[in-house]
């Protein structure tokens, strides 16, 4: 079973945010509770972890701004 990553909304006014970077390698097993990437919003930068173990597959290359709910990646 697999968990799907998706750009969180971190407020209520946020409509699109930066992946500024990943913090895991793609293909790489990652824990529940882990930081996986860097998330800035036009207020602020946060480290989002990880909602399951398993091994990490990036969607989507870091750098680039995407809508809040866009797929970003998978843990498998």
């Amino acid at each position: 079973m697999s968990t799907i990553l998706t750009l969180p909304k971190l407020e209520m006014s946020m409509s699109e945010g930066t992946l500024a970077e990943w913090s895991v390698p793609d293909g790489s097993d990652v824990t529940e509770g882990q930081v996986i990437y860097v998330l800035e919003t036009d207020k602020t930068a946060r480290d989002i972890e990880a909602p399951a173990s398993g091994k990490l597959v990036q969607k989507v290359p870091a750098g680039e701004t995407y809508e809040c709910g866009t797929e970003i990646g998978e843990i498998v």
